[in-house]
């Protein structure tokens, strides 16, 4: 359950998501060499958690996780609870358990007829076949009078008219198994829909007697009564287990509460502290809040779910998981980026629940979900959790160890432009000469020599099944690298940054392809396609063969008409080369590239000019009004006009193309942020020109505006930027006002 469901306020209790800093490093070369703590990925943590490195046991226990031969699991506590039999003596979900939700694709008001609905699609599209088998009631299934005056939990009375006990007579009957959801707390109208508190027992037997296979515990009820998480859940979990009907029921602990998202909360209250006890009564725990809102995931709030969820893989195993939440297709992310949470969820051995509604997914997502290579890798009967390689940053190497020996190796892009990244075998725990690479998206095999790479989009993951090689040798690992925009005119396009061109523009384009395997290969080629008008001229010459460990450099120029229409593009590239005994094989790399639309001409109200791209760490952009729309932009008081309101992290690009000479605003904390409380409301802001600062204010808060005067003479693109100041995005509602260029 979300929190708006628990905060109370209307548009002021909306929360603003902030970033997470992994308080777990996890960093290993090779199994007996040195171990080093690195820099966490991301700001946004509590700070005791940023500046905490890996604790000597903990690395110890990295080590085991990718060099053991049976699986690693710490126990956090000494034993079981007293009068709690282990979730993983019981092993109920021997591998992460797989599904679907009802919160985030049909909101809380679902019903008997949409949820079958949805059970016959796990099964007519094939998902049920995967393994998706949980239909799970998420809040909403309850009545508006929860209890009948008996004290028994009822249904909707309205949208499940015959009870519930029919509906999962019907789940049953398609072969699939029923979950439902509770709270721990006491039901306290108007702070959360549904508590079980007072009433464990006889709720648990309830839950059995309707012949549910897993039940779901929030605690929006239960922080809402202050309890403590670890003694309410442990008197539900053995109330659970202890149930009359002697059901076997799996337990999905789901405590969202996080500081500062939430409000500030002692640590025991929280998800993060979940890990020190939950494996010992729960199937599956989550690590941090929800992963989005109804119909809104973001893809840097999955990174950050990651990021936390990774914190302690020690506890997971057989039986017992982290949980970072569900799986997101279809609901904001693109297909690329949906492809890397499918990537991250299966290397981090995590429940794969869906939360779209799985009747209206695409044909991609459907394929994404049910990849045979990737499931084999999320269940893996080692559950091993992933472990991160080497330092954290807009790059990253993830590294699973397999029950047969094999890694399951992901190489993540957190990043905005494409990248080619590399590993070892050795970094990842293997010995050896030789290697096969398979790689679970294409099923492409391949042999490497030890070095492991691959060329990654935007926001893209690589995964790739690694193993000691034998026999005659294989297909050498060559990568084919995604087309790159390095220059536009004479102006090279800064690191890190989504390529814009413009009609009439020439750019160069790169491709990069490199052989990692034992062999050579011979006669390397690329082609370069281009949308229709475009022109393409070869700038390179192509060598003759490509050595084992050699990168050759494919370049081009290409010339867009004046007349090239704005908006997304693609830039195609067609990789081939001869393999002894293999003959001509083919890779195709799709790279994105943006046209931009025409310049501001004039003076201009800049917030009514089109931009290129803009995004908020909630919501979307709101042209001249707070962001969310529905208030006026206000600061200090004063309301401006124009402008726009965003949440922290954003930015919002616009194309000038040297046109514009001068940028004013007024910067600071929309009034909006008084009606939330106290907490969060900081953020910075910049100016950024082709990748260069032109303007910072500092930390502001919410007593703070700043005057912006900048110069844009020769600035072709142009990013507003505001961040988080650090502590999170909670309460972040900053504002662009009065935004005006001179062009």
């Amino acid at each position: 359950m979300p929190l708006q469901a628990f905060r109370a306020g209307g548009l002021a209790a909306h929360p603003l998501g902030g970033e997470v800093q992994p308080e777990h490093e996890q960093v290993q070369k090779a199994a007996g060499t040195e171990l080093d703590a690195a820099p966490a990925h991301s700001s946004a943590a509590k700070e005791s958690d940023v500046k905490r490195l890996v604790p000597t046991a903990l690395l110890a226990v990295t080590v085991s996780l990718l060099t053991a031969s049976t699986p690693a699991h710490a126990s956090p506590a000494a034993g079981t609870v007293a009068g709690v039999e282990s979730a993983a003596q019981q092993l109920l979900s021997p591998t992460p358990y797989q599904g679907w939700n009802t919160y985030f694709g049909l909101g809380g008001n679902f019903s008997e007829e949409s949820v079958k609905g949805v059970a016959d699609a796990l099964v007519s599209r094939g998902l049920a076949r995967a393994g998706y088998d949980i239909v799970w009631l998420d809040g909403g299934w309850q009545d508006p009078e929860p209890r009948t005056a008996a004290g028994d939990l009822q249904a909707d009375r309205t949208r499940f008219p015959n009870g519930l006990k029919p509906l999962v007579d019907y789940i049953h009957a398609k072969g699939l198994r029923a979950g439902i959801y509770t709270d721990a707390g006491p039901y306290i109208p108007g702070k959360c829909g549904l508590g079980s508190g007072g009433y464990y027992q006889r709720d648990a037997d309830q839950f059995a007697g309707w012949e549910f296979d897993a039940v779901k515990v929030d605690f929006l009820c239960g922080i809402a009564a202050n309890l403590d998480p670890k003694t309410v859940y442990t008197e539900f979990a053995q109330a659970l287990r202890n149930n009359a009907s002697g059901r076997p029921i799996i337990f999905n602990l789901c405590n969202p509460v996080t500081s500062p998202d939430w409000g500030m909360y002692p640590e025991e209250q929280q998800s993060t502290y979940s890990w020190t006890y939950a494996p010992e009564i729960a199937q599956s725990w989550r690590t941090y809040t929800d992963v989005g809102f109804v119909g809104d995931i973001k893809f840097k709030d999955v990174l950050r779910n990651y990021d936390a969820n990774a914190r302690h893989p020690e506890v997971a195993g057989p039986g017992h998981y982290n949980d970072p939440d569900y799986l997101a297709p279809g609901l904001g992310m693109t297909d690329e980026e949906f492809r890397t949470q499918m990537t991250l969820w299966a290397a981090a051995a995590a429940p794969l629940v869906i939360g779209s509604d799985v009747r209206k997914l695409s044909q991609t997502s459907l394929d994404i979900l049910t990849d045979p290579d990737m499931l084999a890798i999320n269940q893996d009967a080692a559950g091993v959790q992933a472990v991160r390689v080497g330092p954290a940053g807009t790059t990253e190497t993830w590294v699973k160890r397999l029950a047969d020996g094999d890694r399951a190796v992901v190489l993540l892009n957190r990043g905005e432009s494409p990248k080619v990244l590399t590993t070892t075998a050795a970094s990842v725990g293997l010995s050896g000469a030789r290697f096969t690479v398979e790689n679970a998206w294409t099923d492409q095999m391949t042999e490497s020599a030890g070095t492991i790479s691959a060329a990654v989009p935007a926001h893209g993951a690589a995964l790739f099944r690694v193993g000691p090689a034998a026999g005659l040798p294989g297909v050498p690992h060559v990568t084919a690298g995604l087309p790159r925009v390095t220059r536009v005119g004479a102006d090279p396009v800064p690191d890190g940054y989504v390529p814009m061109v413009a009609g009439g523009d020439e750019a160069r384009v790169e491709v990069v392809v490199r052989n990692d395997g034992l062999r050579p290969v011979f006669a390397p080629q690329v082609g370069l396609a281009t949308p229709a008008g475009w022109t393409v001229r070869p700038l390179s010459k192509a060598p003759s063969e490509l050595l084992p460990g050699r990168a050759a450099t494919f370049a081009f120029a290409v010339a867009l008409p004046p007349s090239a229409e704005p908006g997304a593009a693609s830039l195609t590239a067609t990789t081939s080369y001869e393999v002894l005994g293999h003959g001509r094989l083919r890779q195709t790399t799709v790279s994105a590239v943006v046209v931009a639309p025409a310049p501001p001409d004039g003076e201009v109200v800049l917030s009514h000019h089109r931009w290129v791209s803009a995004t908020s760490g909630w919501m979307s952009p709101t042209v001249d009004l707070s962001v969310g729309g529905w208030s006026p932009i206000s600061m200090l008081g004063q309301v401006y006009p124009t402008g726009i309101g965003v949440a922290s992290p954003s930015t919002v690009r616009y194309y000038v193309g040297k046109e514009c000479s001068r940028l004013t605003a007024v910067v600071g904390l929309d009034d909006a942020v008084r009606n939330v409380g106290p907490e969060g409301a900081t953020a910075t802001f910049q100016v950024i020109g082709d990748g260069q600062v032109l303007f910072d204010s500092g930390v502001l808060t919410r007593d703070d505006i700043r005057q912006v005067d900048v110069d844009l003479a020769g600035v072709r693109v142009l990013d507003l930027v505001v961040g988080d100041a650090g502590d999170g995005g909670y309460n972040d509602r900053a504002d662009w006002a009065g935004l005006n260029a001179t062009c």
